[in-house]
Order: C-alpha cells, then structure tokens, then sequence
C-alpha cells in the first residue's frame, strides 16, 4: 500500500503496521489531513483541522514507536472529535453563532482527556447540528454536511460530522454522543459502525438531560470500537454517574461466539412503520445469527407513550441550557432549537418528575423483562434510508421540532441501554440500511461481541463511491 493510501487502515491494522515498522504514525496523519483537504470541500465534516498540532503528536508518537515506549491502545491513531466535546486548545463551539469563539479553551472534556492519554492523534473537530439538538447535521454556523452515499442526502446526526468523516476515510476513529440516537442515526445512514455505551460507562460530567446521552465510537469496523471503547470508559474524577469505577476489556471478548444465545428480533416497536426494504434487510440479518449458533424468535416490545415521554425530559435539559444564554445569542439560533426549548419551558416540576422517575422506571422494568427471555435485541436501527439535506426529518416539514422519525434510538436512550448499530445492507437507490444491536444494562460487551461475529458473518461492506465526493 502506498503512503497516500493509509488513510484506508483501521486503527487495528494501523497499531499492528506501526509495531512492524511498516509505516509511521506520521505518514498515517499526513495521508489523513491529505484525504481531509481532498474530500471535506463537498462533504464538510470537519469544522476545525489544526495540521500543525495533528503532525506534532503524530512526531511525538513515531518517536515513541521508535524507542519502543508506545502507549500502546492507540498511539498514534489519527482521531476526530465531535464539537460538543471541549477539547483544550480548540474553541467548541457547538454549531452555533451564539459561543463566542474568543475565549479560553484550557480543559479537555473526559473522553477527550482519555484519547489524549492513549496517544491518539487528533486531527480536528468535526461538525454536529446546533447544540445537538437534532437528528440531522446542518447548522447556521458551518452549514451543511453531507453523506458520502449521496451528498444530496443527509448523514444523519448530530454526529452527522463523524459519520461522514468515518464513511469517507478522513479518520479511523471518531468520537460522538448520542442522547436520542446521534451515534446510531448517523452510522446507519452513512453505513459504518456506531456504539452507544449504557448509561454511566464512559465517563461523562453532568448532563442537562441526565441519563440520557452516552459517548462512544464511530468506526469503519466492531474491532476498532472496541478499542476505542477500552480507552473511553477508563476512570474519570468528574463522572458522577454510577459506572466507571473500573475499565472493562472490550477488546478481549470479541473472539468469543454466540452459541446458545438466545436472540429477540423486534421488527418495529410501539408497531412503528417499517420501510420493506429496511424490514426485509434487518429480518435477515437476524437470522444471521440462527447460522452462528444462537435462538432466533421473533418478538415485541411495548413502550406506550414514549416519544412524549422522550420530548419532555429532553425539551425540560434544552430550555436550562438556552436559558445560559442572553435574548440576543438566543436569537442567533436555529428556530427548531428554539422551539424545543420553548416546549421545555412549559413542563412543569411534576410533569418531568412523573417522565424522568415513574414512566421511565416503566420502560425499564418494562425492558428487563424481556431481556429475562433474551440476552440480545435485534432491530432495525432506522424505519428508513437517509433523506435529502436541509429537512429535520423525512417528509414534510412543518417547522416543528419532532422525534417520532427515529422511533427505535431514542427508547434505548430512555431505558440507559448499551446499543450498536451496523451495516447491514443497501437500497436500491444505494443508501446503507442499519441493524441495531441491544443488549441489557451491563451488557456492553455483549453487544460489541455479537456485532463482531455479525460482521464477520456479513463480510466485507462496500464503501460509497468516490466518484460522490472526491
């Protein structure tokens, strides 16, 4: 492979190159940024790419490779992150108008401090709808990015920055957060993989919707999230959330099966409309896992009111985090944002009491119960393929704020579960279509385990043509 080419190596293969000699840490980040400035005109999934400090790490890196003091994990792994994430050195500034870019920016969000400790080589900061506010990625202050699948489409969001940059091989691995289904809406669009951790695994600070966002991996293969899984849930003092005491091995388990499983396939939830295309696509890929040894059996899932439910506790967090803002800076935001946090505004101490505590205890007991029958959850990750840019969700658009498009992340988000999402197959009109894996609180490890022998099942998935985007 020639140097220009690395950008195509996952990080497995990166680290396992590097040890051999085969290449550098700085060759990797200089074929990165190269595929970076070829490919983000068009596809803009970056909104900040700082050379300079990417090349410096990557030196810093290949000198250690070369004295055989690696960090090991994942030294030198050209990486992006979200800009959601403070990051110290860059301005975060969340896809809006109203952060002030002049500003100090001296601390490094947990995740982005755990990278950093790997050795990760972090090229930039990729884009993300205002404020993640939306299952979409285009916002007033970078403007649109758009799906390597078909630039007319959307990558989905609000890590639709991270998608993108996964799919059209401007990094190996990406960070992203998902409070509704941000990690999982853009991998199923964009047809890469994407992880949610449960609730408290990854250290995250405190949240203005509580349990409800998780940050994980966006990645070309299950291996690769693993890896990057190992280093995010490492200890964190400002994480206070339950978990993450300890670090689980995420990449030791992913050799193991899944004989004698016993697997639910869910075709819709809350009886949900299903393309047939994504319907047909998902239903075989359940029974994938009938050939790896496992219980297949179809099953159901009723969560009444949910979406209600999901809006409350997320418009009562997006109104608190407005309301830090003055009425001008608020009037340089997306009216969708504002929407929401006007929605938020109006839910009184009781309503999200009764959504936060008692419905959303329902949903989990409600959950439990089915996994005391199953230890896996297929499903399909999105009821339909990615849609054009510039609409909030599929169809007409009302200029409401709306979550009733993506009726099978959010639940997950609800119930705090561990979740994954995973190419399994394309459209006739050549969009990628994704089955969701969840398992039960704890159960990350099986979710990543099941989703390794999954993709080793489905083989190979074809990337977009460059011909969309180069």
């Amino acid at each position: 492979m020639s140097a220009s080419d690395l950008y195509r190596l996952t990080a497995t293969d990166l680290l396992a190159g590097y040890a051999r000699r085969d290449f550098s840490p700085v060759d990797v980040t200089r074929a990165c940024l190269d595929r970076i400035a070829a490919t983000n005109p068009v596809l803009n999934a970056f909104c900040l790419v700082d050379e300079a400090s990417a090349l410096a790490s990557a030196q810093a890196s290949e000198a250690r490779w070369q004295k055989g003091e690696s960090l090991g994990v994942l030294d030198g792994v050209p990486t992006s992150i979200k800009d959601l994430f403070q990051t110290k050195g860059w301005p975060t500034l969340c896809g809006s108008k109203a952060v002030d870019p002049d500003q100090k920016w001296e601390v490094d969000a947990p995740s982005v401090a755990r990278l950093r400790e790997a050795g990760a080589v972090l090229l930039g900061k990729t884009t993300t709808s205002e404020f993640g506010h939306k299952g979409v990625c285009d916002n007033p202050l970078t403007g649109i990015t758009r799906n390597p699948w078909n630039p007319e489409m959307t990558p989905g969001g609000s890590s639709g920055g991270a998608g993108t940059a996964t799919a059209a091989y401007m990094a190996p691995l990406n960070l992203g957060s998902d409070g509704g289904g941000s990690i999982r809406i853009p991998a199923s669009f964009c047809g890469v993989v994407g992880f949610k951790p449960g609730f408290g695994v990854v250290p995250e600070p405190a949240s203005i919707t509580g349990p409800l966002v998780g940050s994980g991996p966006l990645t070309r293969s299950v291996a690769d999230a693993a890896l990057m899984m190992s280093v995010l849930a490492r200890p964190d003092a400002r994480n206070p959330n339950p978990a993450s005491f300890t670090t689980p091995d995420f990449h030791g388990v992913l050799q193991d099966g899944v004989q004698g499983w016993r697997i639910g396939y869910l075709p819709t939830i809350n009886d949900a409309p299903v393309e047939p295309e994504i319907a047909q696509a998902v239903a075989a890929g359940a029974m994938r896992f009938r050939e790896l040894g496992a219980t297949v059996e179809e099953a159901s899932l009723s969560l009444p009111g949910e979406t209600d439910i999901y809006i409350t506790i997320l418009s009562a967090g997006t109104a608190l985090l407005l309301d830090r803002f003055t009425p001008e800076q608020q009037a340089l935001m997306e009216p969708p944002l504002r929407t929401l946090a006007a929605m938020g505004r109006k839910v009184s101490g009781v309503d999200y009491a009764r959504a936060y505590h008692q419905v959303r205890s329902q949903y989990i007991v409600a959950l439990r119960a089915l996994f005391a029958r199953y230890d896996l959850l297929v499903l399909p990750s999105m009821p339909a393929p990615a849609f054009p840019v510039l609409h909030d969700y599929p169809g007409e658009q009302t200029g409401e704020w709306r979550a009733d498009w993506t009726p099978f992340t959010h639940p997950f988000n609800l119930t705090s579960s561990p979740c994954c999402s995973i190419p399994c197959g394309v459209t006739r009109s050549g969009l990628p279509i994704g089955l969701q894996l969840v398992g039960p609180w704890g159960g990350d490890r099986a979710v990543l385990q099941a989703a390794m022998r999954f993709e080793d099942a489905r083989g190979a998935f074809p990337p977009p043509s460059e011909a969309n985007f180069a």
